[in-house]
This record gives structure tokens, C-alpha cells and sequence, in this order.
């Protein structure tokens, strides 16, 4: 019996087949894992600047009663004044 030529291109389909799915899978998965590396980054920043937004609004309302910090506060960009409070509100998402 003879080999067909059809057996061996199909033969050569299927090979060709499974090496890019093993390159998709290899593909989905690093890229799988960035993501969670980088959602983990995100959230990591956005609880660290929920928490210095909290610290700046206590900072500013214990300058009303502590009038001595307020030099502190507005030498890194905090304003004291309540119309200006309105800036220190954590972002949405």
C-alpha cells in the first residue's frame, strides 16, 4: 500500500496546528499573568493614594484647630482653605 500525499500534508497541517496552539497558549497565558501582576500594581496604588487623600483631610482639618502645621501642609501643596478642600476627594473609579 501505497503512501498517499494527502495523508502527509494533512499530517503536516495537523503539526503545524498544534505548534500554534501551543503558541497561543504559551501567548494567553504570559499575558494572563501581566495582568494580574498589573491589576495587583493598580490596586496597590489606588488603596495607597485613598490612604494619603485620608491623611491630607485630617491633616486639614487638624489645621483648624492646630494653626501651627498649616506652613507644613502648604509647603507640599495641601490647601488649607475649605473652598480648596474639595481637591483632596479620592478619585472615582
Amino acid at each position: 500500500m501505497k503512501n498517499s500525499p494527502l495523508t502527509t500534508l494533512l499530517l503536516a497541517a495537523l503539526a503545524l496546528s498544534a505548534l500554534a496552539s501551543v503558541i497561543l497558549c504559551w501567548g494567553y497565558i504570559s499575558n494572563a499573568r501581566e495582568l494580574r501582576y498589573l491589576r495587583a500594581q493598580t490596586d496597590a496604588i489606588n488603596n495607597r493614594q485613598i490612604g494619603m487623600n485620608s491623611l491630607a483631610t485630617d491633616l486639614v482639618e487638624y489645621s483648624k484647630k492646630n494653626p501651627a502645621i498649616k506652613p507644613l501642609l502648604e509647603s507640599v501643596n495641601i490647601k488649607t482653605d475649605t473652598s480648596a478642600s474639595s481637591t483632596n476627594k479620592p478619585a472615582t473609579k
